[in-house]
């Protein structure tokens, strides 16, 4: 996964950009109102009808800093997040799927980069928006939609539904229901493998919501305070569920809370799957130094609502097509057709692979039996003769 060798590249620094917006003085009276300028990624306050047209648009790289085999790599994998959560959304409204179903449409980048730039044997962890992830690490789409179906054929055994996927066998540590769960625990996986001396480290993802959560203070200080080898990533698409980061929180920067800990915190335009990469990588090799954790604040866009059962219409069709056209999908295709690493062919196939994909894990999950009754008490205890009585 790590076979990409990247260019050295200035390690995230502690000193970074603060909001000029004024806050209220010590005299008690309010600071004048400002006009907030959109920001480059993330939605104006509020969702409203401005839309960012200062952002960079779905262009291709002129100059690609990566071999054709990692773009290729990256398209693949996107498109198999993108194709795969589209047909469980279908899914969704025809009930086969049901419970809690989060897509991830439009934030694949986040994910795709990071798996670049990690190496096999480190580990994952995220919240509940967590189809993508697995997927990318190399988790058979027929495990995860059988799960999704809630089948005994599942990831987790069909025991996890949507928002628990788990696949030890390529260190994905698991989606967690609770809001900010993960993030201490992504900071004990890290130091498991601080004090078995792997040399491997723990991605831990969250929402923009789980910031301000106290676990996820307690976990910062304490990964500083002992050097953990931990890459702790926000995924900003602007709206903990359906609000809008300005109406929640008073640090919008989210990146610069990690400054509180001295961790070195950078934002990421996580609509680009080459600047993930490379904040990853840089990330990953001061873990891997014993220099501890970073904070990246990856900021992107989804384009479904919070969960399938959210009609999104806190944002206008303004705001949502402008982030259509920077989908890093489409970037990474027009790099690869541009600087003909691929023919449309090429790209059609690979197409064509991913709804065979699909198509068969569907079939494989419809076909699938569920769990019988005697499952409800497996897997509760690792020790197995654990003396728990039932009838």
């Amino acid at each position: 996964m790590a076979e990409t060798k990247v260019k050295a590249t200035p390690k995230a620094s502690n000193s970074t950009k603060k909001s000029s917006t004024p806050k209220a003085s010590s005299t008690g009276k309010a600071a004048p109102e400002t006009v907030q300028q959109p920001d480059p990624v993330l939605p104006p306050a509020n969702g409203e009808a401005q839309a960012a047209t200062d952002a960079p648009k779905a262009t291709p790289t002129s100059n690609p800093e990566f071999p054709k085999e990692t773009y290729l790599r990256w398209y693949e994998q996107m498109q198999l997040m993108r194709k795969f959560e589209e047909k469980a959304g279908q899914l969704y409204g025809q009930q086969k799927i049901k419970g809690f179903c989060h897509l991830y449409i439009g934030q694949e980048a986040c994910v795709a980069g990071a798996v670049s730039a990690l190496t096999k044997d480190d580990k994952w962890i995220t919240a509940y928006r967590d189809h993508a992830h697995p997927l990318a690490l190399g988790t058979s789409p027929n495990a995860i939609m059988a799960e999704l179906y809630a089948k005994a054929t599942g990831c987790s055994k069909g025991k996890g539904g949507s928002m628990h996927i788990f696949d030890k066998g390529v260190n994905f540590i698991g989606g967690h229901g609770i809001v900010g769960a993960q993030v201490p625990m992504g900071a004990g996986i890290a130091f498991t493998e601080k004090y078995n001396k792997t040399g491997n480290l723990c991605i831990c993802y969250m929402g923009d919501g789980a910031v301000r959560q106290g676990a996820l203070h307690e976990a910062f200080n304490m990964a500083m305070l002992w050097k953990l080898p931990v890459i702790f990533v926000v995924e900003n698409n602007g709206y903990a569920m359906g609000t809008s980061v300005q109406r929640t929180s008073n640090v919008t920067e989210l990146y610069t809370l990690g400054e509180s800990y001295d961790m070195p915190s950078e934002p990421v335009n996580a609509m680009n799957v080459e600047d993930v990469h490379h904040a990853v990588a840089r990330a990953a090799e001061r873990a891997r130094a014993g220099e501890g954790p970073t904070f990246l604040e990856f900021k992107t866009y989804r384009y479904k609502g919070h969960s399938m059962s959210d009609p999104a219409k806190y944002r206008t069709k303004e705001e949502l097509e402008d982030y259509r056209s920077r989908d890093a999908i489409e970037s990474v295709r027009h790099t690869i057709l541009t600087n003909n690493m691929a023919t449309e062919e090429d790209l059609a196939a690979i197409d064509e692979k991913i709804k065979v994909q699909v198509l068969e894990s569907v079939e494989f999950a419809e076909n699938s039996p569920f769990p019988t009754a005697d499952e409800l008490y497996k897997d509760v205890y690792v020790q197995q003769d654990y003396p728990y009585i039932h009838d």
